[in-house]
């Protein structure tokens, strides 16, 4: 079944392939007017605000955002590439098949994060709090979540290569139908998994699995006496 425990001297998981971020020779943007489909290049904002903004389709390369503040802000299809994004803040983030390709997110605050059928790759997320983050459908590769607090995570369907959640908290995950490879969780807590049938490729630690057990036994139908 499913979940592989490394041994001593095995092979272990393969880690996130991450990409540092390095943003130089940036321009200060105090006002920024954001646009549906604009491009923005090479530029800094600091606690801008884009709340309820339509800006689908829009590509951000070598930006850093500092204290944005995102609620209701439509990025449908837009595409963050070598981006900082510091403090990001939205209490409804809406990001569905958005593309992040080497990209920081640092304590973001986010209340519900629609992000399915996303592509994310060399991807570190460190730090903050997400009520739901929704990446149903989504295919995340090199992904590193440290530090962070998610009472929701639905990955349902989603294909996850080389990710790894450490030092985190997670209310519900739910993987049905996912497909993951070197999917790492160890050292991150649960209160509860849904999609057992889908946990092949997720890599635990031996005290995890004795949490787990009695759900991986219900869902063999195993009866232990």
């Amino acid at each position: 079944m499913a979940a592989r425990i490394p041994r001593k001297g095995g092979p272990d998981a393969a880690a996130p392939r991450l990409t540092p971020v390095r943003l130089e020779n940036l321009t200060d943007i105090a006002v920024p007017d954001f646009r549906r489909g604009g491009r923005y290049d090479g530029e800094r904002y600091s606690r801008v605000a884009a709340d309820g903004l339509e800006l689908g389709g829009t590509d951000f390369a070598g930006c850093d955002f500092r204290g944005a503040s995102f609620n209701e802000a439509q990025f449908r299809g837009s595409t963050f590439r070598d981006c900082i994004l510091a403090e990001l803040y939205a209490p409804v983030f809406r990001a569905a098949r958005s593309t992040w390709r080497e990209v920081e997110i640092r304590n973001p605050r986010l209340g519900s994060a629609e992000l399915h059928e996303s592509g994310w790759q060399s991807v570190h997320i460190d730090g903050g709090k997400l009520d739901f983050l929704n990446v149903r459908g989504a295919k995340l590769t090199d992904v590193l979540i440290t530090g962070c607090i998610i009472n929701e995570l639905d990955l349902g369907s989603a294909a996850a290569t080389r990710v790894a959640l450490k030092d985190c908290t997670i209310g519900s995950l739910d993987v049905s139908g996912a497909r993951l490879k070197d999917f790492d969780v160890r050292g991150t807590e649960f209160r509860s998994i849904s999609g057992l049938g889908s946990v092949a490729g997720m890599v635990i630690d031996e005290y995890q699995l004795g949490l787990l057990a009695p759900l991986l036994a219900a869902h063999l139908g195993l009866t232990v006496r």
